[in-house]
């Protein structure tokens, strides 16, 4: 009821894909399973159960093997095997029927896409997490051709080195046994087969450098389509520019320009509501207010340029000063002794 589940023939059906090979068992088998259940009746055909597929979670693994792809070595390459992509998804689709349905998904989202050449299904990946794949072309093909050749000479290489490395234990054997002539026959097998390894590695170089120029020819398309883009975006934008309409524009800013400023020379140059006054008014008014400002001024007296020195003392009032400090001295006296030097002591320090 809530639709998260979906026939496995409706979810085939769905997928707009011309490589559905397993899938013959769901479209025409059960179509003549029905036709023949029909005729011959129930009891003789029995009828198989429908497979539902949980859309979601289809989904999610569908995503994980994606995922898979990306972070392994095959990814180095646009094309892989699907006989290889079976064995790096062994541990995430537990059979093939589930495998199958997984790249089916990934087909629906066009993140893949599958052709069979030469007997062989070769699945394209789409390059980058929310790109969508192209279309499956010779280059593709000639790529995965190399490919296949690159592992088919690397393999050879293996085998050769191990028969050459047995060569040599072969011809240590037969010296330790004394058979040198043997030995030699095995040492001469040894060189031949080094030579052979040393052609294969030749080979070898060449289809590697032939994929590297290929993936550079595919980067330079990149680019070139990139460039080819940006001159038609160009050309757009520069469809109604030119020069003669560029130098028109710019006389026009110009002129304008000289207009705008005569305009605001005239404007600012008119008096509104004889607000405009005569420069000596203004100048007779800014005398009257420096004359109001010296009658208020306070006259003070003149700052001396001389230090200030103490009046002079008269003799008659140094006497009386003096007498006076007798009289205290006196009075001083009838205190104890201790008492009366201190006194002493300061008035002779006042002296």
């Amino acid at each position: 009821r809530r639709g998260k589940l979906q026939r496995e023939s409706d979810f085939m059906a769905s997928v707009d894909s011309s490589w559905i090979s397993w899938g013959v068992g769901v479209f025409i088998l059960k179509p003549l399973k029905w036709t023949l259940s029909s005729v011959l009746g129930d009891s003789k055909i029995p009828e198989e159960e429908e497979v539902l597929i949980y859309v979601e979670l289809l989904q999610e693994k569908a995503e994980e093997v994606y995922r898979l792809y990306q972070n392994s070595a095959l990814s180095s390459h646009p094309v892989v095997a699907l006989s290889e992509l079976r064995s790096l998804c062994a541990g995430l689709c537990p059979d093939e029927r589930t495998f199958y349905l997984l790249l089916l998904q990934l087909q629906k989202e066009k993140r893949v896409t599958i052709l069979e050449q030469n007997g062989e299904k070769i699945v394209k990946f789409a390059r980058g997490l929310h790109a969508k794949v192209s279309p499956m072309n010779d280059v593709d093909i000639g790529v995965y051709q190399l490919m296949q050749s690159e592992q088919l000479l690397s393999q050879k290489v293996e085998s050769l080195s191990q028969e050459a490395e047995k060569c040599k234990e072969d011809a240590r054997s037969a010296c330790r046994a004394g058979k040198k002539q043997l030995a030699l026959r095995c040492l001469k097998a040894k060189r031949r087969t080094e030579r052979r390894i040393a052609e294969l590695h030749s080979k070898l170089d060449a289809v590697q450098g032939i994929l590297d120029r290929i993936y550079a020819s595919q980067t330079d398309q990149m680019v070139f389509n990139a460039y080819q883009a940006g001159v038609g975006a160009l050309k757009l934008s520069m469809r109604d520019v030119t020069v003669e309409r560029a130098e028109n524009l710019v006389d026009q800013i110009q002129e304008l320009c000289e207009t705008q400023d005569e305009v605001a020379q005239t404007l600012a140059g008119v008096g509104i509501n004889g607000l405009e006054m005569d420069s000596e008014e203004l100048e007779k008014e800014l005398d009257s207010l420096l004359q109001d400002s010296s009658k208020d001024s306070v006259d003070l007296p003149a700052v001396p340029h001389k230090g200030l020195s103490p009046p002079p003392v008269s003799d008659a009032e140094l006497e009386a000063e003096l007498e006076k400090l007798s009289v205290s001295d006196g009075a001083l006296a009838q205190k104890p002794r201790s008492a009366s030097s201190e006194p002493k002591t300061a008035l002779g320090l006042n002296l």
